[in-house]
């Protein structure tokens, strides 16, 4: 059986992770633990904690409990309280830190409970922050990064993190290593800002494939080509290049990519012709509830064809 690596967050890389999982494949998925929005930051600040947040959507994506046990850990606290806006997930992630003593053993447990098949790990145990620095000074926190990424120059954290160990042994033992759709400066490249995940790509022969994102990020990514997003990537893997990117190549319909620009600024993600990597392109997106997915299955089905034809 073939083994990929998936690095990533958000909500974008939960429905890859749904695709991949209909296929044979061992997948082992690394998630960034920056985020400090919404209700992942209350948590994080008052229980000093790792953010929890898009752990509990990769568990939910990657899950084979039945529906009305998703259904639950997806509630989020309507009323106005202490509560109002947190997620069961989220919450119960919190208690099993303390129950388990740490995110990694915490997640185990929770890959148990959902019948996961794979892993799921967090990047570092530690509680940290994005930080993006500027000839101004620096924005602190992943919410403030994502909104001036504009005024940025380099991406570092707020001090020198230990990775999961685990996570060394299966990127070495790993046939591809995969960057997932979502926030490009907030969700994949604050695995790339990590020395110890530097040198375990170095020394890994996985060939690397991103899966690009289908619309732009207003602050992010605004204008960004399928090249562009390559081209970000290519400058913080050092010493390794992305060997192949998954692109939507089939149009959407025009009144779809309209409301989206008009209401959310955002645009969709086109393939320019400088791509000087290997392009897997295909039509590989699907409208819910009006917005732009990825098509979990045809996307995994194009990833899992790539790596039975290597």
């Amino acid at each position: 059986m073939k083994k990929v690596v998936v690095f990533g967050g958000g909500t974008g890389l939960s429905c890859l992770l749904s695709g991949l999982k209909l296929f044979p494949l061992e997948v082992t998925t690394v998630i960034a633990v920056s985020d400090n929005g919404s209700s992942t930051g209350v948590l994080k600040e008052e229980l000093d904690i790792p953010a929890v947040g898009d752990m509990g959507k990769v568990l939910l994506a990657m899950s084979n409990a039945d529906s009305e046990m998703i259904e639950l850990l997806s509630y989020r606290f309507k009323k106005e309280g202490s509560l109002h806006n947190h997620p069961i997930r989220n919450i119960i992630m919190a208690a099993l830190i303390d129950l388990k003593g740490s995110l990694t053993e915490a997640t185990r447990y929770m890959c148990k409970l959902l019948q996961v098949n794979g892993t799921v790990l967090p990047l570092t145990e530690e509680k940290v922050e994005l930080v993006g620095e500027s000839d101004n000074g620096e924005y602190y926190g992943q919410v403030s990064v994502s909104g001036n990424m504009g005024n940025i120059r380099r991406l570092t954290y707020d001090h020198n993190i230990k990775i999961v160990g685990e996570i060394r042994e299966k990127t070495l033992d790993a046939d591809l290593i995969i960057f997932g759709p979502g926030s490009l400066y907030t969700s994949v490249i604050p695995h790339l800002i990590t020395e110890e995940i530097l040198q375990v790509f170095e020394e890994s022969k996985a060939r690397i494939l991103y899966v690009c994102n289908l619309v732009t990020q207003p602050g992010e990514t605004d204008g960004y080509s399928v090249h562009d997003h390559v081209g970000v990537l290519n400058k913080y893997l050092r010493g390794r290049k992305v060997d192949v990117v998954v692109a939507n190549t089939a149009p959407i319909d025009e009144t779809v990519k309209k409301k989206y620009l008009d209401l959310e600024g955002k645009e969709v993600v086109i393939l320019d012709g400088k791509e000087d990597v290997r392009v897997i392109g295909g039509d590989i997106f699907s409208i819910e509830e009006g917005k732009i997915r990825h098509n979990a299955l045809k996307t995994g089905y194009l990833i899992f064809s790539y790596l039975m034809e290597e």
